[in-house]
């Protein structure tokens, strides 16, 4: 257990934080899966536009540091190389 007012308060923060990244993450998590649900319906029409509104998400979750940028690059890039070979 913390003893010191500053290992007190680094514990406080470090909560908060583990917090938000993890509804940060799940974010992420339920934007990609929103992609993949539409790719399997067979609908181009409609993962193109899920896909065109989760880029944002992905992105922002990666300016964030909450995942690496090359992580977010590589789950674009293969989610559109799905939605390409769908037509």
């Amino acid at each position: 257990m913390a003893n010191t007012a500053q290992a007190k308060k680094r514990v406080r923060q470090t909560v908060k934080r583990r917090e938000r990244n993890f509804g940060l993450r799940s974010r992420l998590r339920t934007a990609i899966k929103g992609i993949r649900k539409a790719i399997a319906t067979g609908d181009k029409g409609l993962a193109e536009a899920t896909f065109r509104k989760s880029v944002s998400t992905i992105d922002s979750i990666a300016d964030k540091g909450i995942i690496h940028k090359n992580k977010a690059s590589r789950h674009k890039s293969r989610l559109s190389s799905a939605i390409k070979a769908m037509g």
